[in-house]
C-alpha cells in the first residue's frame, strides 16, 4: 500500500476529526453523531497508516515525499 496523504493533509484530517469528537463529547452534534463519529474514525485512520482508499481511487496523492 503506498501512502499517498502528505502531512499537511494529515494535520487537517486530525483537526477535523478532534473537533468532531469534541463537539460530541460536549453534545453538540445531535441526531448524526454516530455518522460522524465513523466519519471521524477514518480520518483517524488515514492519518496513522498514511493510505486513503477514496485519494487512491481518484487518483490523488498529497504525499510528496516519493520514499516514504
Amino acid at each position: 500500500m503506498e501512502k499517498n496523504v502528505g502531512m499537511a493533509d494529515k494535520i487537517g484530517r486530525t483537526i477535523i476529526a478532534l473537533l468532531i469528537i469534541v463537539l460530541y463529547l460536549w453534545d453538540k452534534l445531535p441526531g448524526i453523531a454516530g455518522l460522524l463519529l465513523i466519519v471521524s474514525g477514518a480520518l483517524l485512520s488515514s492519518v496513522m497508516s498514511g493510505y486513503c482508499p477514496l485519494y487512491k481511487s481518484l487518483g490523488v496523492n498529497t504525499n510528496k515525499c516519493k520514499t516514504c
